[in-house]
């Protein structure tokens, strides 16, 4: 199957370098990176499916209600 995508200069670029330098096709490297990211979203979503909401929140009750440390806050800009 074929399969035209529009990316960037700077990306395609970035991947033809990779390609390169690894000795393999541009077209190559995209299907192999295509199949990693789709097996991470599988893993992402096999692990969602077994999540659970009570559990979570039981979890969640265990966390102390605290302020957090000085060197854990966020600076106030980052509000």
């Amino acid at each position: 199957m074929t399969l035209s995508v529009t990316v960037p200069e700077s990306l395609y670029q970035r991947i033809a370098d990779l390609a390169d330098r690894q000795q393999v096709s541009v077209e190559r490297l995209v299907v192999a990176a295509l199949g990693e990211q789709l097996a991470g979203w599988n893993r992402v979503e096999q692990m969602a499916a077994r999540g659970n909401r009570d559990r979570f929140l039981a979890a969640l009750g265990k966390v102390p209600d605290a302020e957090p440390a000085p060197e854990d806050r966020l600076p106030a800009s980052g509000r």
